[in-house]
């Protein structure tokens, strides 16, 4: 966590303030996994036990508890999810690996639209099956495709190992980036922020998020700032409606509206002009066509903090790209040290996203820590690509997982339920992980749970 903490520009003097509780048998990988996600978790909780200092005035930053089995629960959330006793549907059965004649590509069309660019582009009627794309794919290079469908504006990766995607020229640009890009912008007084008061301490109380976001890492990071009290607003463009059940799941504690930026553009000025942070997670270039780029919001709004989350990176011949997790981990050489070059496998969790997902959210919160006492906007960029970068460099076992004295011995993760909950919502009786991002006094659960996607009005609370 050291590591992760430094690259945030923490106090390294706080770092005696976590305690890890180690279950040895979760997350298991051949990589890291269990010591990344310790890792995001603990240095997104030490941001917010760190900020809730500053606003009450506490003499020592409140105690941090990092538990393995709360993080392993949290890190497939989605897979824990009920909604009304009915699981949620996961992969589209497009979105998977397939044989290609000189190896494997990895696709994803979980969403419509990409769905219909995926067999455009490679000349299949919308009715195509399993078998179909099978069949045609079985019959082309891997990277061919993978040219091919980009080019047509779908996703689909050649699988690579980590030896190919460091000779790769997205793999060299991505590792010459620090895991989390931060840069200061502008020149502008901190707002004041009324002193924390009550029980929990909700560090982030008063702070407006605009969460401009989609499917898992940006909207877990808006969902833990949630959590410690920002009132986040979720806006989505009509046409691009997101699945009902990653919302469900990464939908607490927010709002969400709808709010197309050609035709509300003087809603979504006013918006702006109120908040305090921005989160960014489409394609980078794609809000470009509407001003809203990190430089350009920064520039209209004096002050604010914008985190800008990417697959590949703002940068290098990737840079424009399209990405998930499942693709980042076919590129980067995750599949094929997990499973091999003849038979790519997976990490145990979508773990780039939700690690990412944390480290947004720690990004975000040590930016408000350093405003307060200097002013000035902040620019904070992520990327999935970097983070798998850290991933596969081999995180040090005993540095990422970090255990002090006051750590339990190492336990079993036998019964994930231990850190599971249930409450009514808008899709019913919902069954959920709850955060494992804690601290002494900090919040438990989140304030409201999901609402049905898009159903709020795009205003202020």
């Amino acid at each position: 966590m050291a590591v992760v903490w430094k690259g945030l520009g923490g106090d390294p003097a706080l770092l005696n303030r976590v305690s890890t509780v180690v279950r040895g048998d979760a997350l298991e990988a051949r990589l890291p996994v269990r010591e990344l996600a310790r890792a995001c978790v603990g240095a997104c909780a030490l941001a917010a036990s760190e900020l809730a200092a500053r606003r009450t005035g506490l003499a020592k930053v409140p105690r941090v508890t990092v538990d393995d089995g709360a993080v392993a629960t949290a890190f497939v959330s989605e897979r824990h999810l009920l909604l009304g006793g009915r699981a949620p549907v996961s992969f589209a059965p497009l979105s998977r690996f397939w044989r290609a004649a000189d190896g494997w590509v990895r696709t994803h069309a979980n969403y419509p639209h990409h769905r219909a660019r995926l067999l455009r582009a490679l000349g299949l009627a919308d009715d195509a099956t399993v078998e179909d794309m099978a069949r045609l794919l079985a019959e082309r290079s891997a990277r061919e495709v993978e040219m091919t469908v980009y080019a047509a504006g779908g996703l689909a990766v050649a699988l690579r190992t980590a030896e190919e995607w460091a000779a790769h020229e997205q793999g060299v640009a991505v590792a010459e980036r620090p895991l989390v890009e931060r840069d200061r912008v502008g020149s502008t007084r901190a707002r004041v922020r009324a002193p924390l008061d009550g029980d929990p301490l909700l560090p982030a109380a008063g702070v407006r998020v605009l969460d401009l976001s989609r499917v898992i890492a940006g909207p877990v990071a808006t969902r833990t700032l949630a959590l410690l009290g920002a009132d986040v607003l979720r806006l989505d463009a009509p046409h691009l409606p997101e699945d009902p059940d990653a919302h469900a799941d990464t939908g607490f504690g927010k709002r969400s509206a709808r709010l197309d930026l050609t035709t509300g553009r003087r809603t979504f000025d006013e918006l702006l002009a109120a908040a305090d942070v921005v989160v960014t997670g489409y394609r980078p270039g794609a809000l470009d066509r509407f001003g809203l780029s990190p430089e350009a919001l920064a520039e209209r709004r004096p002050g604010l903090i914008v985190a800008q989350l990417s697959a590949w990176g703002a940068y290098g011949p990737w840079g424009e790209r399209r990405g998930f997790d499942s693709l980042v981990q076919a590129a980067t050489g995750i599949a094929a040290t997990e499973g091999s070059p003849e038979r790519p496998g997976a990490l145990p969790a979508q773990a780039l996203d939700h690690g990412t997902g944390y480290l947004l959210a720690a990004a975000v919160l040590r930016a408000l820590a350093e405003q307060s006492e200097q002013g000035d906007g902040r620019v904070v960029r992520l990327a999935l690509a970097r983070t798998a970068a850290w991933l596969t460099a081999g995180i040090e076992r005993g540095e990422a997982g970090r255990v002090d004295s006051g750590a339990a011995d190492v336990l079993g993760y036998d019964r994930p339920d231990a850190w599971l909950a249930e409450r009514d919502s808008g899709f019913g009786r919902l069954r959920y992980a709850l955060p494992p991002v804690s601290f002494a006094g900090g919040p438990a659960d989140w304030a409201r749970p999901p609402g049905p996607w898009g159903t709020d009005a795009a205003r202020w609370a």
